[in-house]
Formats: C-alpha cells, structure tokens, sequence
C-alpha cells in the first residue's frame, strides 16, 4: 500500500524524516505538496469557508486542501492509501499492519493515530479481527490514517457541503465506516513525550501556535453549528451505549532514525 505524504515546500527536514522512516520501514510513498495559505482555491474570503462551527485560518483551510487533494488523488487511483502528514511518527508495526488492510473489506478509513483524547469505541473487535475495532466517534487528529475510494468520496462529498478543519470533517463523517488500530501505531511528533517516546526531531507547528485562532468572531450561523455538532455527538454517544470511551495507548518499536539514515533500529 502506498503512503502520501502531505509537505509544505518549504519543510524539507520534515521530508528529509520521512523519506529515512518509510524507506527503513519498507513502504512505498509519494510526496503530495501541500496547499498553502497564497494559493488557496477558492481565495480566503470566500463565503464557501463560513460553513464550519468557527472561522477557519489561512494555514487551516490550507490544510484541507491539502487533504482533499489527497482524498481525490485515492478516488483517482481506486486504491486505498496512507495519508501521511509531514510529522507522523510510525511504528516498526505499520507494515505488517499496512499488508494485513489491503484484503480489508466493508471498511471507509482507519485511523492508525492517537492523540491523548478518548475516542468511542466498540468493545469487541470488528468482526472478530484482531488489532482492529469500530470507531465511533474520534476528536482530533488526521496526521495518519488508510482511506479507502469509497471513504474518500463521502469526504469529498462532506467537505463539499460543510468545509471544516481536517480532521473536524473526517471525525463527523458518521457516515464512513472508521476503524481504529488498536493498539495505534502512529504518533504525532508532539505528542511523544505525552507517551514517553523520544522524538527522532523536534518540530514547530506548521499550522499555527499553540492556542492560535481566527481574529475573527462567530457569526450566528457558527454558533448554531457548534451547537448542533456537540448535539450529533451526544445522539452518537446514546445510539451506542455499549461502546466505550477511551484514550489508546501507541505501541512499539519506533525507528530510530539519524539524519540522512535509511536504516531503522528498533526502539522500546
């Protein structure tokens, strides 16, 4: 299965990262160049952007962009892909993980990510199918996940309709079936020390700074949305009352990576 890899121009250590970690791991990848705030199509006052719970950034309706692009580019392809951001750390796990996804059958989009927030999740395995379970309801994060044609189309559809963060279209997507690794396999490179992993390089958000938002305030029609999406969210909470909320721990090895290096070592 091939990975995409979202990358600014600008941000060549980061490719510089994952070009050592997918070559050590094995997996196929190209690098998808990522939109930015300049380019932007349509341009940044467009009423098109007014449709989310919030103003969007530049730098946020750049990164949807950059997500489409690679949601269309599975469409095109008629393949499931692995959709990389430029600072998803890997497990020496993802491969056998990657191979075991390409028979997979009925499924959207798996998510191999976690992100120290509890998502809902099935109890049980998905159909019986070991490291795998139905995901309910996820709250952040879109730096690593498998997207199938079907799943891209209901995002392109979504996205269409209601442009959002991200991540905030692929976690109200109900409508795909998403599926959780479990244990994860993917960090974002911030989080590491969240779970006590030492981080191969040390990045600044590309995206914008910690607490950053929008100048901009709420109109009417946000706040209505914001309130309707934490209603969708308490209806899915109620329409699987078995499920379970939890925040996953990632698993092991991680590549241990130098700069330049295309051998990986397997870390605890």
């Amino acid at each position: 299965m091939k990975a995409l890899v979202i990358n600014l121009d600008r941000e060549t250590a980061r490719m510089d990262f994952q070009r050592a970690q997918l070559e050590a791991l094995g997996i196929e990848y190209e690098r998808l160049p990522a939109c930015t705030p300049d380019r932007l199509v349509p341009p940044h006052d467009a009423p098109w952007w007014d449709h989310w719970e919030r103003p969007m950034t530049p730098v946020e309706k750049a990164v949807l962009l950059s997500h489409r692009a690679a949601w269309q580019r599975i469409v095109d392809e008629g393949a499931p892909m692995l959709v990389l951001e430029d600072d998803a750390y890997l497990s020496t796990r993802t491969p056998e993980f990657l191979i075991f996804l390409e028979d997979l059958r009925g499924a959207d989009h798996v998510t191999l990510e976690t992100r120290g927030r509890r998502k809902l999740l099935a109890r049980r395995s998905w159909r019986g199918m070991a490291g795998l379970r139905r995901l309910y309801q996820d709250r952040t994060g879109a730096a690593a996940y498998v997207l199938w044609p079907s799943g891209a189309r209901k995002l392109l559809v979504r996205s269409d309709k209601a442009p959002a963060i991200a991540d905030g279209v692929i976690c109200a997507a109900y409508e795909m079936v998403s599926l959780q690794a479990d244990p994860p396999l993917a960090v974002q490179l911030d989080t590491c020390a969240h779970y006590a992993i030492a981080p191969p390089m040390r990045t600044v958000s590309a995206i914008a700074p910690k607490g950053a938002r929008s100048p901009h305030r709420k109109n009417a029609g946000q706040k209505l949305r914001r309130i309707g999406a934490q209603a969708r969210m308490g209806l899915r909470r109620l329409a699987h009352p078995l499920a379970m909320r939890e925040d996953l721990a990632p698993i092991g090895p991680w590549p241990r990576l130098a700069p330049g290096d295309t051998s990986a070592r397997a870390a605890d």
